[in-house]
C-alpha cells in the first residue's frame, strides 16, 4: 500500500510539473514568420497579414521599377518542415482575369506569385492548412 501511495504521489507531482511547464511555455508562442525574399531582388514588403494560431504570415511585396506586386505565404518556424496544403494568390481588384495563384503541398512557403498592378488596388490571399488570410482592395496606386 505504501508503494502505491508513493507511486501516486510521484505521478501527481509529475503531472503538476508538466502542466506548469506547459503554462509557462505558452507565452513564448511561435514568432511571426519572417519574409524570406522569395519574390527576388527589387521587391519590398509593402503589407503583411498574419495567420491564426501563429501558422505563418502572408506577405505582399512591390517592385516600383517594373510595377509588379508579388505575394508569398510563409510558414512560421514552429509549423514548417513537413508538407501541408498551402496557397498564395494575387489579382488586381475587380479583374478576375488577372488572378494568379500557387497551390500545393509545401513545407515552408507557397509562391511567389506575380501580377502587374501599377495604378491598381490588389486582392491577395494565402492558405496554410485549413486557415485562410485575405485582404481586398489594398495597396492602391
Amino acid at each position: 500500500m505504501r508503494t502505491l501511495k508513493k507511486t501516486l504521489a510521484t505521478a501527481a507531482a509529475t503531472v503538476m510539473l508538466l502542466a506548469a511547464g506547459a503554462v509557462t511555455a505558452s507565452p513564448a508562442s511561435a514568432a511571426a514568420a519572417a519574409y524570406n525574399g522569395a519574390c527576388g531582388s527589387g521587391y519590398v514588403v509593402v503589407n503583411s497579414a498574419p495567420f491564426r494560431f501563429d501558422l505563418g504570415t502572408l506577405y505582399l511585396t512591390y517592385n516600383s521599377s517594373n510595377g509588379y506586386n508579388c505575394v508569398v505565404t510563409v510558414r512560421s518556424a514552429d509549423t514548417a518542415g513537413f508538407p501541408m496544403t498551402m496557397n498564395a494568390g494575387l489579382r488586381r481588384s475587380g479583374d478576375e482575369g488577372s488572378h494568379k495563384s500557387d497551390t500545393g503541398q509545401y513545407s515552408y512557403y507557397a509562391g511567389p506569385v506575380y501580377v502587374y498592378a501599377s495604378g491598381s488596388c490588389v486582392d491577395w490571399r494565402g492558405v496554410i492548412g485549413n486557415q485562410a488570410t485575405e485582404r481586398y482592395e489594398t495597396n492602391c496606386g
